[in-house]
Formats: structure tokens, C-alpha cells, sequence
């Protein structure tokens, strides 16, 4: 509903959300709306598919901000934002085994953890979201 993106939108010249789930992507554009912010485009595209495309571009990204699935991120994805190179990756996961999976994947791509930590999203669940800074 594109509450990450809006949130970094005001750091940011501009900012691209990208989601599966239209009914998602629908509430992104309307959040946005009510909430001013005009830096922003959301998109209804496959992850991997939409940084395959950036890459492919020659499009220049700075940030990527990544918030897969539990089962982590795809392969396409990850070897697109590897293409795309961008200077800074933060990882949100909540599911911190694929989140270290895919982390070992980004540091043979040349990243290397700044910072990374825990948030206790759901107290008194076994549940915890974990967020990483990765640069180049």
C-alpha cells in the first residue's frame, strides 16, 4: 500500500514502488494522493520483471528498497538489482533465514552489511521483522 516508499519520499527526488497486487498498487495511488506526496509512481509488476526492465534500461538507481515474500527473494530479482548496481540496498524481511540467504547472495555481488537489527513488529509472537543497510 506503499507506506515504505512514502515514508523515504521525502529523502528522495524521486521514488518507485513496485507490486504484485493491484488491489495493493490501487491503495498505494490513493494513499499517495491523500497524503500530498507527488514524488512518487507505483507500479503493478513482478518485482524481478520491473528491475530486469530498470537494468536492461540503463536506468540509474541509487536506493533499492526490497521487501520480499517470506521465501525471500527471487533469483531474477537478485541478479537484476546486481546489474542495476545501485549504491545502498535496504532489506526488510520478515523472515530473517531467507533475509540471510539472500544477503550471502548480495555480498559474492560485491554489498557488504553497514547495519542491520531486529523490530519487534508482533510482541509476544515468535515473529520479528529485520531490516539491513547494504552498500557497495
Amino acid at each position: 500500500i506503499g507506506t515504505i516508499g512514502m515514508i523515504a519520499s521525502d529523502k528522495a527526488k524521486r521514488v518507485i514502488g513496485v507490486e504484485l497486487n493491484l488491489d495493493a498498487v490501487k491503495d498505494a495511488v490513493l494513499n499517495a494522493k491523500k497524503n500530498g506526496i507527488s514524488n512518487i509512481r507505483f507500479y503493478q509488476k513482478d518485482a524481478g520483471d520491473f528491475m530486469v526492465q530498470v537494468a536492461e534500461s540503463g536506468d540509474k538507481v541509487d536506493v533499492v528498497i526490497m521487501d520480499p515474500p517470506r521465501s525471500g527473494s527471487s533469483e531474477k530479482f537478485l541478479e537484476a538489482l546486481s546489474v542495476l548496481s545501485p549504491g545502498k540496498v535496504v532489506y526488510v524481511s520478515c523472515n530473517p533465514e531467507t533475509m540471510v540467504r539472500d544477503i550471502e547472495k548480495l555480498t559474492k555481488k560485491g554489498y557488504r552489511v553497514k547495519k542491520a537489527c531486529g523490530v519487534d513488529m508482533f510482541p509476544n509472537t515468535v515473529e520479528i521483522e529485520a531490516v539491513c543497510l547494504l552498500s557497495k
